[in-house]
């Protein structure tokens, strides 16, 4: 199980990259997540999960913009892998394999990135126009990063 929820939280960091290290900011500074005594223990702090909050929220109201890059660009598509990685790490190093969670975090966060910018193509295609089809991906990211937050 967490292995799957190290992709998964790799997958949402490929649709929303701020998205996945506020849940696992939220996930450890409510005591779901032990990241006590590693590397990303900062991550359960007030002033992570603020900052990592307005970053997301930000990024929500951002990607909305027609200014906006592909997140298949080096820049975007690197931040999208490394905050995978993050999180992925994060998941995994509660039970000491944050080796392991990394790969899968960057592992789904290509999955993420990829496959939710062929999907949002397919469905702003189908609305005739992107809004709508952003929208619909702001949802599964938050209800995915939830779940995964729940099922820690």
């Amino acid at each position: 199980m967490l292995y799957l929820l190290a992709l998964l939280i790799g997958i949402v960091a490929g649709l929303r990259a701020m998205t996945a290290p506020a849940a696992i900011s939220w996930a450890a500074y409510l005591g779901l997540l032990d990241l006590s005594g590693s590397w990303l223990s900062f991550l359960a702090s007030p002033w992570a999960v603020g900052i990592l909050s307005v970053l997301a929220l930000a990024e929500f109201v951002t990607d909305q913009l027609p200014s906006t890059p592909s997140r298949k660009v080096p820049p975007q598509f690197g931040a999208r892998i490394f905050m995978g990685a993050v999180c992925g790490a994060a998941i995994g190093s509660a039970s000491g394999v944050w080796i392991a969670g990394l790969v899968l975090g960057i592992a789904g966060a290509v999955v993420g990135t990829l496959g939710g910018a062929a999907v949002r193509q397919r469905l702003a295609a189908r609305f005739g126009r992107d809004l709508p089809a952003a929208l619909i991906e702001d949802a599964v990211a938050i209800l995915a990063a939830l779940g995964i937050v729940w099922s820690l």
